[in-house]
């Protein structure tokens, strides 16, 4: 089935450009110029998943996924051109799934998209009874504090939830599967990046910054996640 993207931005060139390149991969796409106009459709039509703009006049991106979370859970990605780990950290608490950072990829985006809207279904499967694919009964993982279950995209550590993101939480995946085995850079961003997107050394080395600081918000001694100059990075099972 064809999914429906809700694109919010008051940006007309964004809402112009990845519009068409949205719909070339098969996409049904619903955009708006503002918060108000989005409020209002989506509310009463959800989309399939919503990208918004966080900095936008009269209502911005946050207080919008704040008021939509009241009537629909569904999947938000969220567009900044903020660095601050505050605003992600405080939209990703309200119900986020996703950021992308402007100025963006477009094809990363969709990638992104895929990504979330894969997640979404799988969890929606679960938590509809619906039995699960075969080799699906259960995927949680359990590494010493760290307790992850890719299908309910749910992650803890000794006890309390740590909210990721989609990318984050395919970075953790990748290196929990193996404790103690080194991932190297490349091996991170085909784990999370598919489809041949290019990403550079950075952004995963900035992911794994955010997943660090991520989980010492619930414990200060956190220290799974290990660097190994000029390799890459492991997990280390206490």
């Amino acid at each position: 089935m064809t999914s429906t993207i809700a694109l919010v931005d008051d940006d007309r060139n964004i809402l112009t450009s990845v519009s068409v390149a949205l719909e070339a991969e098969g996409f049904m796409v619903r955009t708006y110029p503002d918060g108000d106009k989005a409020l209002s459709a989506l509310s009463e039509k959800p989309a399939d998943l919503a990208v918004l703009d966080i900095k936008m006049p009269r209502m911005d991106g946050m207080e919008l996924l704040r008021r939509l979370r009241e009537v629909t859970d569904m999947p938000v990605i969220f567009l900044t051109s903020k660095d601050d780990e505050i605003d992600e950290l405080l939209g990703l608490k309200m119900g986020a799934d996703d950021y992308v950072g402007k100025p963006f990829s477009q094809r990363l985006l969709i990638e992104r998209i895929r990504a979330v809207l894969r997640r979404a279904e799988a969890i929606k499967t679960r938590t509809h009874g619906a039995p699960p694919a075969p080799g699906e009964e259960d995927k949680t993982m359990v590494r010493g504090k760290l307790v992850l279950d890719p299908l309910r995209h749910s992650v803890t550590w000794d006890g309390r939830d740590v909210t990721l993101t989609v990318t984050e939480f395919m970075i953790l995946e990748t290196l929990a599967q193996r404790p103690g085995h080194v991932k190297s850079r490349d091996q991170l961003m085909d784990a999370a990046y598919t489809d041949d997107v290019y990403v550079d050394d950075r952004t995963i080395d900035s992911h794994i910054k955010r997943l660090r600081k991520k989980f010492r918000m619930v414990d200060d001694e956190f220290k799974a996640i290990e660097t190994l100059y000029g390799v890459g990075y492991r997990y280390r099972e206490a």
